[in-house]
């Protein structure tokens, strides 16, 4: 599967051979937001269409769209594991919260 992004949302993308269709489906939201094309440019216009949609929709009923991410999560991690990383922050000189954000930041970029 491949991915595409658009206006912050992102979308996978498979080929159904049967078909003879690309497909997507925007990831990481609660709505469901759907699009295909027989092509790449058609794809990527449907994509963008799909997108649009949803914000003009959301602005009709009068609600904020939905964002792929907030910027939070919950880890739920074993108690020794949270004493650690509450121990290396402070070591740090960091709240947990910018420790674990500093440190994920690292391994994304690896």
């Amino acid at each position: 599967m491949n991915t595409m992004s658009y206006k912050g949302y992102q979308a996978i993308v498979a080929y159904d051979e049967d078909a003879e269709i690309f497909h997507g489906e925007v990831v990481n939201l609660r709505d469901v937001i759907t699009f295909q094309g027989k092509s790449v440019k058609e794809l990527k216009k449907a994509f963008a269409d799909s997108v649009e949609d949803y914000i003009d929709f959301c602005a009709q009923r009068g609600e904020a769209p939905e964002k792929p991410f907030s910027g939070q999560f919950v880890v739920r991690v074993d108690p020794p594991i949270h004493r650690a990383v509450a121990t290396a922050a402070k070591q740090a000189g960091m709240s947990l919260n910018k420790w674990v954000a500093v440190t994920l930041e690292r391994a994304a970029a690896q």
